[in-house]
């Protein structure tokens, strides 16, 4: 192997339409180069693979399970990727979306950081005159004092925000995060630790934007909006550039 496809990153001939091309890359280990290079990467010496059988997830942050046989030994070695195929070096991703209760559930919001976040996504009324959109409250609008109670209430909260939007819990957590670029010749690839993902994207400075939005690290917190003025507008969203892995090797 060599030093790229050692610290994770090569080009591809040819780009990967979907979660199911990964998934056949990986069940044609034998002959697949890039397969190959994804089981180096987790640290697998090929010469010792007896099996591998990949299969796709779905309601999970893992997309792709792949399990990995090693000769002469009874145990079966389990790998969860996540997998973020990106057409646009620019392109944002989304990598969770629920509504505000869910989010209350998971992390004990108190109850004035709901208010705050339900004004925000606009399941909430504003509560200031004049709003730029009538629908809901930009981060910039609250007042200083919610400004720094919403940014203490992140900050605090932080490490646990970003391994749920990113990894998950239980069984199906990503362990790996794929990033590779949609069907284009000589498409690149990275595969990266999903600890590593967490602590780039992850880690930084929460702040406001200036366009009203949040910001955990390299992390965009917002209004999900769209969806063509359905209710599901109002759901709060995290997004990521996976493509920013390419850069940062």
């Amino acid at each position: 192997m060599n030093e790229k496809q050692i610290s994770g990153s090569q080009t591809a001939k040819n780009g990967f339409k979907n979660e199911d091309d990964i998934v056949a890359k990986f069940n044609d280990w034998k002959k697949d180069k890039d397969a190959q290079s994804w089981l180096t990467v987790m640290k697998y010496k090929l010469t010792e693979i007896e099996f591998v059988e990949a299969v796709k997830i779905s309601g999970f942050k893992t997309d792709v399970q792949v399990q990995v046989t090693i000769k002469l030994k009874k145990a079966l070695d389990v790998e969860n990727l996540q997998v973020k195929l990106v057409s646009n070096p620019k392109g944002f991703n989304q990598i969770d979306k629920r509504w505000i209760d869910k989010y209350t559930e998971m992390w004990n919001i108190p109850l004035q950081i709901i208010s705050i976040l339900k004004r925000y996504t606009g399941e909430e009324k504003p509560t200031i005159k004049k709003p730029k959109d009538k629908r809901r409250m930009f981060a910039n609008e609250f007042s200083e004092d919610e400004q720094k109670v919403i940014l203490k209430w992140l900050k605090k909260n932080q490490s646990l925000i970003v391994s749920d939007i990113l990894k998950g819990r239980g069984k199906f957590a990503a362990e790996w995060m794929l990033v590779a670029q949609k069907g284009t010749k000589n498409a690149r690839w990275i595969l990266k630790p999903m600890n590593f993902c967490m602590n780039y994207f992850g880690n930084g400075e929460i702040v406001i934007t200036t366009r009203g939005n949040f910001k955990i690290g390299r992390i965009t917190m917002q209004r999900k909006g769209g969806d063509g003025g359905r209710d599901t507008a109002k759901m709060l969203q995290f997004k990521i550039n996976p493509a920013e892995l390419f850069d940062n090797e």
